[in-house]
């Protein structure tokens, strides 16, 4: 007999605990059906708060996607442009040419960190600092040469933030982001209830706990603390932002769906792992992918993540696991692991199909079989919309789903799947029947032809 879930994955949790070494974890699992599950494992290290679901670690680079989060609402609301240059909108003294979409997906070039060494010293550059000293920082790779991993370049970003939204960088992820998500367990520095971060001995059980490190001008790459529930609520964000912000307060969806867009990959070699705006994105078979992020700091790991697409997958599935361990790889594999079973051992209720209206009277003689470019394609009416798809293409290929031009009788928008974007024309005989469509200009007719308009059926007749 199969295991209840919960008790699955609280098992998956004890043993990345016990093989990671990992002092203190905490786990959060959310979907829109189900009542959130939180576990933790461990000692906070913390002898005035022991380890519970409120208990705040470190959350690290994480940080970027609230980051990338404000600038596309900057992008939203009229502020800036994804391709404008960094130098249109701050002064600094070297390397204004960076735009803003190679910035967020790390591919404009910039050096890892900021000036100087940083690590050794724990001493940050302010946000004034920051800027000031980037003719002293390289661009290491020429600008969308592939993908190099920044922190200086997030840092950028979160100064462009807050100097059009007139606030520290701070104030305004607090403001525009985190109070309307309810997100009030995350915050820029650690409150009382904080786990202590720790280095774990490799060669026996002893561990050294790290310092706490303010980051300074460089904070909206990597400074933030938060709960594993916040987190998995965030993480669900990112994946279906519907379930967490219906009014779209924070993004609209369909600006979340322009962040998951694979921008780059990050090898070039084994495309195991894309990058979008801001995002991580691993896909997981089956036409799912993961989209969030990690997070490394002194003493700490974290990984925070909604899951998209593939079947049984609920409304709203995010997970977020943070632990007090700065060398534990488990922490980083196990909310994959978590967000897998989740579909796997507890998918989502399968609803009754329930009969709907038909297809409105325009769109009927559209329905069924046609042939474009020697392909069949079978058009259809279901969820409100006309859709399209190839009999040969895999059964779980979304659709192409089009919606009509405003204003534009027989003329339709390719909105998701093939032809994303390109129009389907319409034309119809004298009795108002569709004969003939175009879709990316190509003819479509409702028997197979040539280019030449011959039927295949006619074999060398033309010749």
């Amino acid at each position: 007999m199969e295991s209840h879930p919960p008790a699955r994955y609280e098992r998956a949790v004890r043993k990345a605990q016990a093989d990671g070494r990992v002092p203190a974890i905490s786990v959060a699992l959310r979907r829109a059906d189900r009542e959130p599950w939180v576990f933790t494992v461990g000692d906070s290290g913390n002898a005035d708060h022991p380890l519970g679901p409120d208990t705040r670690f470190r959350i690290g680079s994480i940080t970027k996607t609230f980051t990338a989060a404000l600038v596309l609402q900057c992008r939203d609301d009229g502020l800036l442009g994804l391709d404008d240059p960094i130098g249109e909108h701050l002064q600094v003294p070297a390397h204004g040419d960076a735009t803003i979409r190679r910035l967020l997906s790390h591919t404009a070039g910039f050096q890892r960190e900021p000036y100087g060494d940083i690590w050794d010293t724990l001493q940050a550059p302010g946000d004034a600092e920051l800027l000031a000293q980037l003719d002293r920082a390289e661009r290491v790779l020429p600008n969308g040469r592939r993908f190099h991993y920044s922190n200086l370049g997030f840092a950028v970003l979160g100064q462009l933030a807050a100097k059009l939204r007139g606030g520290s960088w701070a104030e305004v992820v607090a403001d525009r982001v985190l109070e309307p998500l309810g997100l009030s367990a995350t915050t820029p520095h650690p409150p009382a209830q904080a786990a202590v971060g720790y280095l774990v001995d490799a060669y026996s059980d002893a561990a050294r706990p790290e310092p706490r490190t303010d980051l300074g001008g460089v904070g909206p790459a990597a400074q933030l603390w938060s709960t594993a529930g916040d987190m998995a609520t965030w993480g669900a964000f990112l994946a279906d932002p519907g379930t967490i912000d219906p009014r779209g307060q924070v993004l609209s969806a369909a600006t979340v769906d322009e962040m998951r867009f694979p921008a780059t990959t990050t090898n070039e070699t084994l495309w195991q792992l894309g990058w979008g705006l801001g995002l991580i994105i691993a896909p997981q078979g089956g036409r799912s992918v993961h989209v969030g992020h990690d997070g490394a700091m002194p003493g700490f790991l974290a990984g925070a993540y909604g899951r998209r697409g593939g079947e049984g997958l609920p409304d709203g599935l995010g997970c977020a696991v943070l632990g007090s361990s700065g060398t534990a790889g488990e922490i980083n594999d196990l909310v994959h692991e978590l967000l897998n079973a989740a579909v796997e051992h507890d998918p989502a209720d399968i609803q009754p199909w329930r009969i709907a209206p038909p297809a409105p009277t325009p769109y009927r003689s559209v329905l069924g079989p046609w042939w474009s470019e020697g392909t069949q394609f079978v058009f259809s009416w279901h969820g409100g919309a006309l859709q399209a798809r190839s009999p040969e293409a895999p059964a779980d290929t979304p659709p192409a789903i089009f919606e009509p031009v405003p204003g534009q009788s027989d003329l339709l928008r390719t909105v998701s799947g093939r032809e994303a974007g390109e129009l389907l024309r319409l034309t119809r005989d004298d009795a108002g029947t569709v004969v003939r469509m175009h879709w990316a200009t190509y003819r479509v007719t409702r028997a197979q032809e040539g280019f030449d308009g011959g039927v295949a059926s006619d074999g060398d007749a033309a010749r």
